[in-house]
């Protein structure tokens, strides 16, 4: 925009140029917490998806075969959050704010081990569990 445009001053021009950069750099953190943000939701989509799974084919035959695969989905999605995180973190270790304040790193850490937590306790009572009583 013409607003935008740095003034013919050459040192000016050379302060003009670090602010871009530094807004630069606070888009691309914002980019990256979207991006964390959407791999999150595909992890609760592929959890959801486990547990659809055994809800529709719960009477399955064999009925292992159907607890097998949802425990497929519901592990694929811990895993997505663990390895959201993992991204997420290393890029945020690049990057510095400067005009805008990014979430820190334990949020992103507690968020993901606990869906993985989650999927974890979810798959053993998948397995363990049969109609609310311990199977035998």
């Amino acid at each position: 925009m013409a607003q935008d445009d740095p003034p013919e001053d050459v040192d000016n021009s050379t302060h003009w140029a670090e602010l871009r950069t530094d807004l630069a750099e606070d888009r691309n953190i914002m980019a990256m917490e979207r991006t964390f943000a959407g791999w999150m939701r595909t992890a609760f989509a592929a959890i959801g998806i486990g547990l659809g799974f055994k809800a529709v084919f719960g009477a399955f035959d064999p009925p292992w075969l159907a607890k097998a695969i949802a425990t497929l989905f519901i592990l694929a999605g811990g895993w997505l959050a663990i390895t959201a995180q993992r991204r997420a973190c290393h890029t945020l270790d690049k990057l510095s704010a400067h005009k805008f304040e990014a979430i820190p790193s334990p949020n992103f850490r507690v968020l993901a081990y606990a869906v993985a937590a989650g999927s974890l306790l979810l798959t053993a009572g998948l397995w363990v569990l049969n109609d609310g009583s311990l199977a035998g």
